[in-house]
């Protein structure tokens, strides 16, 4: 779900008053984590899985996403609204500068000249991407029956995951007041979730833990946030500019550790990313 620049504007710079005033840290991490510097090569943390929303279109450049995600250096990363040819460079990038190695697989759920360039008749591959410093197995890639206002889907993977194999899905539901289209994607992705022991779900919901759309995925899994549960009065941390939870680590069999939020100035929606084990 992307708002306008004005409202991601406005967020950063409110934060940016806040570090000036009283420093860059904040309850469960800095505000704005300080980015990894170039060549400062590290490795993957194991069990750390990320999920993050890149913003399309947004301005952004993949060298400053690459060193967003570098700084927290997850095992698993699930990305959508990432266009192909972004990730790719993104990748390239993460290993050039960062010293981070990954494979990569992709969800595509549409080809779009608007979002991702090229030419009218080979537009860019746009959707879900999932990068994994683990070789992947098994891809899939499944288009909702109804995307809502646009092709929503789910991609999912085999790789391991603090040394354990688990499946990984990365999704993409329709866009808010869409609740019954929603609904029907959740179902779905649930029956697959469903049929796995050992799952992680990264995701942008586009909606709320309290919403009745997300029930199905609630009753096969937990949030990788301790604090976070489905009703209204769960304590769940924010992950968008306009202050609500909209992206989520649903966990399956696996065990939540520690989970983290970072406000970005590249994207509409903040870094999410938890450490887990692997039931």
């Amino acid at each position: 779900m992307v708002f306008g620049s004005g409202t991601r504007l406005l967020a950063c710079a409110m934060a940016a008053v806040w570090v000036l005033l009283v420093g860059p840290s904040a309850p469960g991490g800095d505000l704005f984590a300080r980015p990894l510097p170039v060549g400062a090569a590290r490795e993957v943390v194991p069990g750390r899985v990320m999920t993050w929303n890149v913003c399309n279109p947004c301005d952004a450049g993949n060298a400053d996403r690459a060193a967003e995600i570098a700084t927290y250096a997850p095992q698993v990363i699930g990305l959508q609204e990432a266009c192909a040819r972004d990730v790719e460079r993104l990748r390239g990038r993460l290993e050039s500068l960062y010293g981070l190695v990954y494979h990569v697989e992709y969800g595509t759920v549409l080809r779009d000249w608007g979002r991702c360039g090229g030419v009218p008749w080979s537009p860019g591959a746009y959707g879900q991407a999932i990068l994994s410093a683990a070789p992947m197995t098994d891809p899939v890639t499944v288009e909702y029956r109804d995307g809502g206002s646009e092709d929503r889907g789910y991609l999912a993977v085999t790789t391991l995951v603090g040394g354990r194999s688990v499946r990984v899905f990365d999704t993409h539901l329709a866009q808010r007041r869409q609740e019954a289209v929603r609904a029907d994607q959740a179902e779905a992705l649930a029956a697959e979730v469903a049929r796995f022991d050992r799952a992680i779900v990264l995701g942008d919901f586009n909606t709320v833990p309290s919403a009745p759309e997300l029930a199905p995925l609630w009753a096969l899994a937990e949030d990788a946030d301790a604090q976070c549960r489905p009703s209204p009065t769960g304590a769940c941390e924010p992950t968008t500019d306009w202050q609500s939870k909209f992206d989520y680590v649903f966990l399956r069999g696996v065990t939540p550790r520690k989970q983290g939020v970072h406000l970005t100035p590249y994207s509409d929606h903040h870094l999410v990313h938890a450490d887990v084990a692997p039931n």
